[in-house]
């Protein structure tokens, strides 16, 4: 039976939002829980739309979050496909966009997450152009590397960040010709730096991937509305017949803004500001997910984290708040992937610049390592590649900021659970 006098309204669909909804009647909530949709899918997880969904390993169902009925089941009342276009924090009430029907909240919660950052260069109306955020995208990508495999066709990846590598994977898996052009040195190096991005790099050129590091996409070249090639700022021209724009997301935070909540700066990330508990500066108002930017732990810097395991943790933990529970978001930020034979986890957050060197643990040049990136002898973050049951050791040494040997660090004899005791 719900309680209408108290009514949590959830803005955004994805993961967080759902574990939100959940979290709220698993906590013994008995009020209106309102979860508002731009989707007309229900709520889904995103890591298979470039991994098992992509290779049509995984079934379209298994990406939801919950069954269909679950909301109805649970006195969730689900908006499918409608959009909130503004706050009002004084009134307490949010619109929605199609109608401009009002609901007034007690608790608010947003989940607005990101959205694709897209290519400003001419041709990108062209019809083999594509993003991968949402499950359409991820469907009709699917169709289109099947047929470039088919047909011998060429894939044109802009970006050698997590999603252009692991579409890249994928598509060779189909048997696609693929090119990747990146503007750093070497792949996904705005996370892992220079030292770890070369074992990517290899593991794909292995797999038959190009590889163009040090240069832009200018322009993409079509004829008739469909793709033919892209041209890149060194004056080549690659053959193309689609091209994927995986160049990063940007968080959505144009409803936040407007509503006059604080924004963190883009040395931060960006996104709606938060504190521990994921509460904005409105004690009505809280933020999870790939839109939020927290503090990290006893680090003393703010991060926002696009990837999975803050969507699982940040919903659950921003609903527990809501409901007035002591919480905090001080979980170590966690992700993985799966490339061709590579599986990966990294736990920490340590960007170039901010760490004095990289420890390997293990043998790299055969993929099976754990490499640590270390500051003042203390751990700011791990990535174990095909060595597993580690993580928890992983976590358990960014957690402790203790110093450690970065000698026994770096020898597998040394037992990770010894190296930081009692965290």
């Amino acid at each position: 039976m719900v309680d209408a006098d108290q009514t949590f309204v959830i803005v955004g669909g994805g993961l967080a939002g759902a574990k939100a909804a959940e979290t709220l009647r698993a906590e013994g909530f008995t009020g209106r829980v309102i979860l508002i949709c731009d989707e007309r899918d229900h709520p889904y997880e995103r890591p298979p739309l470039s991994k098992g969904f992509l290779l049509g390993k995984e079934e379209r169902d298994s990406v939801f979050v919950h069954e269909p009925a679950w909301y109805a089941r649970n006195d969730i009342e689900l908006h499918l496909g409608q959009t909130v276009d503004r706050v009002d924090r004084a009134a307490r009430t949010v619109r929605f966009g199609d109608d401009g029907t009002q609901v007034r909240y007690d608790k608010l919660l947003l989940c607005t997450g990101a959205e694709p950052r897209r290519l400003d260069v001419p041709g990108t109306g062209l019809a083999g152009v594509h993003h991968l955020r949402r499950l359409a995208h991820a469907e009709r990508l699917k169709g289109v590397l099947a047929s470039l495999g088919r047909d011998n066709g060429h894939l044109v990846i802009a970006g050698a960040g997590w999603i252009g590598l692991e579409v890249a994977a994928a598509a060779r898996e189909y048997g696609a010709e693929v090119t990747v052009i990146e503007p750093a040195p070497t792949p996904l190096h705005g996370v892992l730096g220079p030292e770890l991005g070369n074992v990517f790099a290899e593991l794909h050129r292995e797999h038959g991937v190009r590889f163009h590091f040090g240069v832009r996409l200018t322009e993409i070249i079509g004829q008739d509305g469909m793709v033919l090639a892209v041209r890149t700022d060194d004056g080549e021209e690659h053959p193309a017949h689609d091209v994927l724009a995986a160049i990063g997301a940007a968080p959505r935070t144009a409803l936040a803004e407007a509503a006059g909540l604080e924004l963190a700066g883009p040395e931060d990330g960006g996104g709606i500001a938060v504190d521990g508990h994921l509460r904005t500066g409105d004690p009505h108002v809280f933020a999870a997910g790939d839109v939020a930017s927290f503090p990290l732990g006893r680090s003393g810097t703010r991060v926002r984290v696009e990837h999975w395991a803050n969507a699982l943790n940040g919903g659950p933990a921003a609903a527990r708040a809501m409901l007035g529970q002591d919480v905090t978001h001080d979980r170590v930020p966690y992700f993985f992937s799966d490339q061709y034979d590579l599986g990966m986890e990294y736990s920490g957050w340590a960007p170039p610049g901010t760490y004095d060197e990289v420890v390997i643990r293990g043998d790299a040049g055969k993929r099976e390592f754990i490499a640590f990136w270390v500051k003042e002898g203390r751990v700011l973050a791990g990535m174990n590649v095909n060595v597993w049951d580690v993580t928890e050791d992983i976590q358990r040494l960014v957690r402790s900021r203790a110093r450690v040997d970065v000698e026994a660090l770096s020898d597998p004899r040394v037992p990770l659970a010894s190296l930081a005791p009692g965290v």
